[in-house]
């Protein structure tokens, strides 16, 4: 019943992926969200998975290469982790990510950006990377990114494909088209580099407060909305001409 389900969606919103080419000269930008242990390495916390997760992996293996891939053309490069103060619950869900733990750390396939010069590390205490990025004195470190780096192409990978990558999506697009971040046009998302968790109906039923979350479905509405926000949606990469065998 399940996959009929997901089946159906994708039926009914059917999601047109594309091959994007990034120029070779730059002007690109890698936005990595959230892909912290927490979120993707099992048994790390309240909302890390329980067992492996193939989707979660392939998400974890792609960024890292991306990663790699612009710290080699000395690309502008910010990664969003979120992290906690423990008395500022975010509701619904429970405690996660708290400040000065493990669970807010870069995974380990990533945790060597941190010594890369081109790599901007932001720690979040929302969903929402643009949000998270307002300083006290009203300036934001997003916008001074992508404005001191001159970008005019954005690449977003990372979790939760429907919460925390759509919320960043929606707020930078809605930034771009009110002329807040010249000069940026394009934003992009990897569909093979995001992901999302699963909290099947029987567990959630049987979890106070829980909601359902299938995860391969709200992947899809996650990228969908993205791509109706006006984001392009790639189901492949590359930088200059893309060689196919």
């Amino acid at each position: 019943m399940a996959s009929q389900t997901i089946d159906l969606v994708k039926n009914e919103l059917p999601l047109e992926q594309e091959t994007v080419v990034f120029p070779e000269e730059g002007l690109t930008g890698l936005v990595l969200v959230d892909i912290i242990n927490g979120f993707c390495t099992v048994g790390a916390g309240n909302l890390a998975p329980r067992e492996p997760n193939r989707q979660l992996s392939r998400m974890i293996n792609e960024s890292a290469k991306l990663a790699k891939l612009f710290c080699e053309k000395k690309l502008p490069v910010m990664a969003f982790l979120d992290t906690h103060q423990p008395n500022k619950p975010e509701e619904p869900y429970p405690p996660h990510c708290i400040t000065g733990t493990d669970e807010s750390n870069l995974v380990p396939a990533l945790q060597w950006i941190e010594n890369e010069p081109n790599v901007t590390i932001r720690r979040k205490d929302c969903y929402d990377g643009y949000l998270g990025s307002i300083e006290n004195d009203g300036s934001n470190v997003f916008v001074d990114w992508v404005k001191n780096n001159q970008i005019q192409a954005l690449l977003v990978v990372g979790v939760c494909s429907d919460i925390c990558v759509l919320d960043f999506v929606c707020s930078t697009l809605s930034a771009r088209n009110r002329g807040f971040l010249p000069p940026l046009k394009d934003v992009v998302v990897y569909s093979q580099a995001c992901a999302t968790f699963d909290v099947p109906l029987h567990i959630a039923r049987s979890t106070k407060g829980a909601l359902p979350h299938p995860q391969e479905l709200m992947h899809h509405v996650g990228l969908y909305m993205a791509k109706e926000r006006g984001a392009r949606i790639a189901n492949e990469v590359a930088f200059g001409a893309l060689n196919k065998p």
